[in-house]
């Protein structure tokens, strides 16, 4: 419900420069008169909107909790299009709290998760796309990451959607007027002029569902899973990439026996490291398990970094994984070359493309820069700028995508069969309902719940 007043701590918890409660609600400005006494004296209806007053958060007592700043957001001119009322305080657990109970008792609720952009989202201040992107720009992990969550509050993403989801719509309005007046004989007509504007709107689609496997791991991550055999160098890799001593490492094989996880931004490339336990036949239960879960991973994987012994010449071990991955980008790390290389290049080459084998020594820390510049070349090819590109970065937008291209192929597949005009238009208005589910305009009530559950409290 929107007739209640909600309120929240807007920061995180913990020692800090400053803490923020938030208000929003039409009994926001009552609250706050209860809870907020101006150093000067000054009608709390007089301050203006977006300026900031000194004075000090008290209890029902008059008595003082903190020495604050408030500020009032008057509506429809704030995020969530309501009254909003923040009070910023010294940023300690105990001021914070105190300030939270004295509003929410004078009148105010807990916000559920994600509640202030709910409210921005169904107050019209924003869509669905945009109130999804703002949890992005909070998760970012690398500025590639922030560029394409903020290309997409600015609505780029929504923009397009629109002028897709206005082609339906003149093709529905079309579909109508010949029903509706038969004796002009116009549906030759219509329907020709129908396809046309499917096929736009079907190459439209494709190329943003094209974006996606860049946009997935500028959100997510480039899931990047170390693997080989036992005692080639995986862990120390993981940690000379990380710049820490991440992972354990030893000179007894099978030392790594679970994954280890961790992220890394590589020029602007988010990656998600998955050491792994080193591949073989063992008796081990618990390197058993390990190995399984390897293998998991490298089916879950984006990219496999196959660490080899350079030292040493391709043992059967090492076939056996090359087959694993074969379908799978693969980049082949030549470790150990300071004690010299014996490994059959030639091969390996053959095998998973020249350009794809990079030679180094772990230990030296010589080829990591290249390693990484390959990393690179494979995700973005060296030239990605986000800029107003529009960049599917959601797999519910993309699962969406997918559905009304699902919708246009039945809808020309119909076409083709001479299918009257009225059941053309049903799947025409698919399509509209699932790309109208990107930007909120037909999504259902549990959807849109479900996308805010995620969100912190307090934004």
């Amino acid at each position: 419900m929107l007739d209640n007043t909600i309120a929240a701590i807007a920061t995180a918890p913990g020692e800090a420069g400053i803490g923020i409660v938030r208000v929003s609600g039409d009994k926001s400005i009552d609250i706050l008169k209860k809870v907020f006494k101006p150093k000067r004296d000054i009608d709390i209806e007089d301050i203006p909107s977006r300026m900031m007053v000194y004075g000090y958060a008290v209890d029902s007592n008059g008595e003082t909790l903190d020495e604050v700043l408030a500020v009032i957001m008057r509506k429809p001119y704030s995020y969530t299009m309501e009254d909003v009322v923040e009070l910023h305080c010294h940023g300690g657990i105990v001021p914070v709290r105190r300030i939270m109970e004295e509003v929410l008792k004078n009148g105010a609720d807990i916000a559920e998760p994600g509640e202030f952009t709910k409210r921005a989202f169904l107050n019209g201040r924003i869509d669905l796309a945009q109130a999804e992107a703002v949890i992005d720009i909070i998760t970012a992990k690398t500025e590639t990451g922030l560029d394409a969550a903020l290309n997409q509050l600015e609505g780029e993403l929504s923009k397009e959607i629109k002028n897709i989801m206005e082609k339906f719509l003149s093709m529905l309005a079309h579909i109508e007027a010949s029903i509706d007046f038969p004796e002009h004989d116009v549906e030759e007509v219509t329907v020709a002029n129908i396809k046309n504007l499917l096929l736009e709107t079907k190459t439209s689609i494709i190329k943003l569902t094209e974006s996606f496997n860049e946009g997935k791991i500028i959100r997510d991550g480039l899931g990047t899973a170390i693997i080989g055999r036992p005692n080639v160098g995986k862990s120390s890799l993981l940690n000379v990439l990380l710049r820490e001593n991440r992972a354990i490492v030893t000179e007894i094989p099978g030392t790594t026996r679970d994954i280890i996880e961790e992220y890394l931004n590589i020029g602007g490339v988010l990656v998600r490291l998955i050491d792994t336990a080193g591949i073989r036949e063992s008796e081990d239960i618990v390197e058993r398990i390990g190995v399984e879960r390897t293998k998991e991973a490298i089916n879950n994987s984006d990219l496999v970094i196959l660490v080899l012994d350079a030292s040493d010449e391709l043992q059967p071990e090492d076939s056996e994984i090359i087959d694993l991955v074969r379908d799978k980008k693969v980049l082949a790390a030549l470790n150990k070359t300071d004690l010299g290389s014996v490994i059959e290049e030639k091969f390996l080459e053959n095998q998973l493309g020249a350009d794809n084998i990079i030679k180094m020594s772990v230990k030296n820390q010589t080829g990591i820069d290249k390693l990484e510049e390959r990393i690179k070349d494979l995700v973005y090819h060296g030239k990605l700028s986000i800029g107003k590109n529009k960049i599917i970065t959601n797999i519910r937008h993309k699962n969406l995508l997918d559905k009304a291209l699902e919708s246009i192929e039945r809808a020309l597949l119909s076409i083709e069969n001479n299918v009257p005009v009225d059941l053309i238009s049903v799947d025409i208005r698919e399509a509209w309902n699932s790309l109208g589910a990107i930007t909120g305009d037909t999504v259902e009530e549990d959807i849109v719940k479900e996308i805010f559950s995620k969100f912190c409290i307090g934004k």
